[in-house]
C-alpha cells in the first residue's frame, strides 16, 4: 500500500528532494532504516502525543533515517539532524516554512541533550495537557544519555490547575508564596505524585508576573517554550520576556522559543484588536522575547497543521524530537 499522509501533494515535492540529497530513495526506505536500527517511530510519536497526524510520524520518519545515513551516533547531533527531516515536510510558503520551524524543533532538542543547559522549563498555562506530554517525553528520555540530569519544570498561571495538573500527570507539585516587599520566592511544600521519571518535573503555580519570573530565576532556567493558547498576554509572554531582561542584566545566558502564532486570529481578534492582517497579539509578543519563534499551537496538531509544519502540539514535538534522537544514540549501545 502506497504511503500517504496529510497534505501529501503540497508536501511530497521537497519530502522527495530531501530524500535524494541525502541518499535515500523513498519514504518506504526511510521507515525500514529506522526499524532496521530498532526505532520504531510510529510507537515514540504516538507514545507523546496519542492524536498526532500520520504526517508526523513520516516527518520524524525521514529526520531519523537521515540521521541514521549520516552516521550520528550521538543524540544532539541526531537532534539537529532530524530538524532537517521536520523542515523538508513545512509546507512551501507556509508560516512554517519561513521560520524554518522544522530546522528550530530540531536545534532546541539538540540543547535540551547537551550539558550545557541544565534546566529547560514549559512556560504554559497548565490548563493545557500539551506541557505535560512533553515533559513526560523529555523526562523519560534525555537523561538516558545526558551525564547530568537535565531539570524540566512546567511553570504556569494558578496555583489550582498547577495542584491539579501534577497529581494527574504524577509529577511534582511544588508550592510557593511570594514576597512582594522583599521580591523573594519561598517554597512551602512539595508533593511528590509518583516515584520515578514522572517525579522528576517539578510544577509552579504562580499568582501573577512577577511570581512566575522568581520561580524562572530561582530554578536558573536556560531554555524556555511558551504555550499561546491559555492566559498568553497575562502570564507566559510577559514571564518570558520581564525574565529576558533580568537574564541580560544579570549575565545569564537565556534561551527563548515563542511557540504559537502566525495568523492574525490566533487569540480573540475581537478583544485584542488584531484584525486579519495583523500578527495576532500571541504572535506579536512572541516577536518581543523569542530567539526563535515557532508556530502555531503548543498543545493542537490541528493548528500547527495549519502553519503548514506537521500535525502535533509543538509542546509534544519537543518530547518526540528529544526521544527520537535519543533512540538513535541507544541504537548504538
Amino acid at each position: 500500500m502506497a504511503v500517504t499522509f496529510e497534505s501529501y501533494e503540497r508536501r511530497i515535492k521537497q519530502i522527495e528532494k530531501t530524500l535524494k540529497e541525502n541518499g535515500i530513495a523513498s519514504l518506504e526506505e526511510a521507515q525500514k532504516i529506522c526499524l532496521d536500527k530498532g526505532i520504531d517511530v510510529d510507537k515514540i510519536v504516538k507514545g507523546i502525543q496519542q492524536i498526532a497526524f500520520e504526517n508526523a510520524v513520516w516527518a520524524y520518519t525521514v529526520g531519523a533515517a537521515i540521521a541514521i545515513k549520516k552516521g550520528a551516533k550521538n543524540a544532539a547531533e541526531a537532534a539537529e539532524i532530524i530538524g532537517i527531516g521536520l523542515q523538508s515536510f513545512c509546507i512551501p510558503g507556509s508560516v512554517a516554512d519561513q521560520r524554518n520551524v522544522g530546522i528550530g524543533h530540531g536545534n532546541l532538542a539538540a540543547m535540551l541533550l547537551r550539558e550545557q543547559t541544565k534546566c529547560f522549563c514549559f512556560l504554559a498555562g497548565h490548563e493545557s495537557f500539551a506541557a505535560a506530554e512533553g515533559a513526560i517525553g523529555i523526562a523519560k528520555t534525555a537523561n538516558k544519555v545526558r551525564k547530568e540530569p537535565l531539570k524540566v519544570i512546567l511553570n504556569g498561571l494558578g496555583k489550582d490547575a498547577a495542584y491539579v495538573i501534577s497529581r494527574v500527570n504524577g509529577f511534582t507539585h511544588v508550592e510557593t508564596e511570594y514576597d512582594y516587599h522583599t521580591g523573594k520566592l519561598n517554597i512551602t511544600k512539595e508533593t511528590k505524585f509518583s516515584e520515578g521519571d514522572k517525579a522528576k518535573v517539578r510544577v509552579y503555580g504562580a499568582d501573577d508576573v512577577s511570581e512566575g519570573v522568581a520561580i524562572m530565576v530561582k530554578e536558573g532556567v536556560d531554555v524556555s517554550i511558551t504555550g499561546n493558547s491559555t492566559n498568553p498576554t497575562r502570564f507566559q509572554h510577559p514571564v518570558a520576556g520581564t525574565y529576558k531582561k533580568w537574564a541580560i542584566e544579570n549575565g545569564k545566558k537565556y534561551f527563548s522559543v515563542a511557540s504559537g502564532g502566525g495568523t492574525g486570529r490566533t487569540l480573540h481578534p475581537d478583544n485584542m484588536a488584531a484584525g486579519p492582517a495583523s500578527y495576532g497579539m500571541t504572535d506579536t509578543m512572541g516577536r518581543m522575547h523569542g530567539d526563535a519563534q515557532f508556530a502555531g499551537s503548543s498543545s493542537v496538531p490541528a493548528h500547527v497543521e495549519m502553519m503548514g509544519l506537521i500535525g502535533m502540539g509543538n509542546n509534544p514535538m519537543v518530547g518526540a524530537s528529544v526521544a527520537v534522537a535519543v533512540a538513535i544514540e541507544e541504537s548504538y549501545k
